[in-house]
């Protein structure tokens, strides 16, 4: 009885199969480097700038109005310089490192702009500060273990000043340019340096 033979497979096409998968594998073991250094430092001039105008705010609704659209513009300033790194580098944005780098953002961020709305309506405002410093440091320590070594300890020194501005509410007006305006100032300065802009 004789027995089917399936057509043997091309040796080129075998090869670019491995070539894939070895691409893929390297992609996913990778590091996160589009973090944007210049972007960082445009964000923490953000904050400044948010801070100054936010401690004129007669009322808490127009405090978190501004602050709230400082969120709004560093979000699109770390988007589009990250956007222009990754292309710099020729790393698509959303690899395996950036969906991590995303992945492990996400949720903490969405878990801060849930709190803003309960601990606003429950007219509790004063701890808002130390709440988005302590989750955005957790999200960029989180996003940051697929990222370049200094961007967790970033993670780290937001959470930080984060727990500080909790334990003493009533410096909120020095911890919020403290932390997303010197914070974001320096290490967006070290990452322009170190790792490429």
């Amino acid at each position: 009885m004789a027995t089917h033979r399936t057509q043997p497979v091309e040796l080129h096409e075998h090869a670019m199969d491995n070539l894939k998968y070895i691409r893929q594998t390297l992609e996913r073991a990778g590091s996160f480097t589009a973090v944007p250094g210049k972007g960082g430092i445009l964000m923490g001039l953000t904050a400044l700038a948010a801070s100054r105008v936010a401690v004129r705010q007669p009322s808490a609704a127009g405090w978190l109005t501004v602050w709230t659209l400082a969120a709004a513009v560093a979000m699109a300033i770390g988007l589009i310089s990250a956007s222009l790194k990754s292309r710099r580098f020729q790393m698509p944005l959303f690899s395996g490192p950036g969906r991590k780098f995303v992945a492990g953002f996400a949720p903490a961020i969405l878990a801060g702009a849930v709190m803003t709305a309960v601990f606003y309506r429950a007219g509790i405002s004063g701890f808002l500060p130390g709440i988005w410093l302590l989750l955005y440091g957790a999200a960029v320590l989180a996003g940051g273990s697929a990222s370049v070594k200094i961007v967790p300890i970033m993670g780290a020194c937001f959470m930080f000043v984060g727990t500080l501005a909790l334990l003493l509410p009533g410096w909120n007006d020095l911890f919020m340019p403290a932390g997303f305006g010197g914070l974001h100032l320096v290490f967006g300065t070290i990452i322009t340096v170190k790792y490429g802009g």
